[in-house]
């Protein structure tokens, strides 16, 4: 069976070069005794040890040993042979199976490797008694408690290293949530900029452009019959051209609309009815109720281009004589209704927004409303003319707000 190798940590090559240490110095050590002790059949045991030692040292360069647990377990068997020989000529190989018993238990599946520590131990003592001639329960003691401290260490790496793949996977896919989640709030904010961006469109220079074409409609109808009313309505069209021209600057450098600039909302709502009604045959008047508040930019923003877009609405569809436009300060909210005397229409069976013709007006208006958690309500009827309601709810003015986004 194929396992797939760890990846060595610097801990792990460090505590491997120990391992691969510790061996080759116990057969080196039990070759020297044998040698400088003039033991019996010393040649013998400098050979197994030699051999011992190469047969170990082939397992780290061969990499199926590596990438397979059955060559793994026959490199084991052919070790495990070479120290048992050398075990039934020295008794110094005893103290071999100690770094042997991490080899079986890092190799071998648990119960494999657990049972063949086990027989590994009873070689051991066996092995040690036979050299001693007899046998005493202290013999068992190093072997069987090398044994213990090699499964306890051996068990307790292997949960620390479940652990920290555990962690290391958790963080992985933390990082994985994270970037989606960035990937997905980039998106929204593209389609919240798209959305907002669409809006301003609608509400400034789609609706100039259309004050524009509408103006010179008229002034191509005046001639050549009255050339002053068409000089009259080219001149408006110049102006309200002018006039788009700096909303389409501010708004591409995201700056307060001009029609705010040093003047009040209701300042501004009045000034865009005196130029409604100047630029189309439609009486335009500006109510103001209440004690006006300071309202936050956002706020005043979202009323302006409310109150924009109703008028271009009343304009191009409504065929209205009269209109107005009423700025409502109500303690704890403020108030924005347009109402005209037009054909009115039915609400409830409004076309759906085409790019080509329009008709974004009165979601987008809804949308600023409900973006800072205020309400839009239209009432019309066939026939009955149509009033359009804007509530938000005050809050304190902040400084340098960006205009909220739904």
């Amino acid at each position: 069976m194929k396992t797939a190798a760890p990846a060595l940590t610097p801990t792990t090559r460090a505590l491997s070069w120990c391992l691969h240490l510790l061996v080759i110095g116990l057969l080196v050590l039990a070759a020297g005794r044998a040698v400088t002790g003039s033991w019996p059949h010393a040649g013998w045991i400098v050979a197994a040890a030699a051999v011992c030692g190469l047969m170990y040292a082939a397992g780290p360069v061969l990499p199926a040993i590596r990438r397979s647990r059955r060559a793994a377990a026959l490199w084991l068997a052919a070790v495990g042979a070479c120290w048992l020989v050398l075990l039934a000529l020295s008794p110094d190989a005893v103290w071999v199976a100690f770094p042997l018993y991490f080899l079986q238990l890092h190799l071998l599946p648990r119960r494999a490797g657990l049972a063949v520590v086990a027989a590994t131990t009873a070689a051991a003592i066996a092995g040690f008694a036979a050299h001693q001639g007899s046998f005493h329960p202290a013999m068992a003691i190093g072997p069987a408690l090398g044994a213990a401290v090699a499964v306890a260490v051996v068990w307790g790496y292997q949960a620390l290293y479940r652990e920290s793949e555990h962690r290391r996977r958790l963080i992985q896919e933390l990082t994985a949530t994270r970037a989606d989640l960035a990937a997905a709030q980039h998106t929204a904010g593209v389609l919240a900029e798209r959305d907002r961006l669409a809006r301003e469109i609608h509400d400034t220079l789609a609706q100039g452009l259309s004050s524009i074409q509408l103006l010179l409609r008229a002034a191509e109808r005046a001639l050549p019959q009255t050339p002053q009313n068409a000089a009259r309505y080219i001149d408006q069209a110049r102006q309200a051209a002018v006039d788009n021209l700096a909303e389409a600057r501010r708004f591409v450098a995201a700056l307060t609309p001009p029609t705010l600039e040093g003047t009040t909302l209701a300042g501004a709502l009045e000034r865009l009815c005196t130029t409604a009604s100047a630029r189309h045959r439609l009486t335009t008047r500006f109510h103001l109720t209440g004690e006006p508040t300071p309202l936050a930019t956002p706020h005043e923003v979202a009323l302006l281009r409310i109150a924009q877009s109703a008028l271009a609405n009343t304009v191009r569809h409504a065929e209205a004589t009269t209109a107005d436009v009423t700025l409502s300060y109500l303690g704890d909210h403020v108030a924005l209704d347009v109402t005209d005397d037009g054909r009115g229409f039915d609400p409830t069976r409004l076309p759906a927004p085409d790019p080509e013709t329009g008709g974004f007006g009165l979601a987008a208006m809804r949308a600023r409303a409900q973006a800072l958690q205020g309400t839009l309500t239209v009432e019309s009827t066939p026939g009955h003319g149509t009033a359009l309601a804007a509530q938000l709810p005050l809050t304190p003015p902040a400084e340098n707000q960006p205009e909220a986004r739904p």
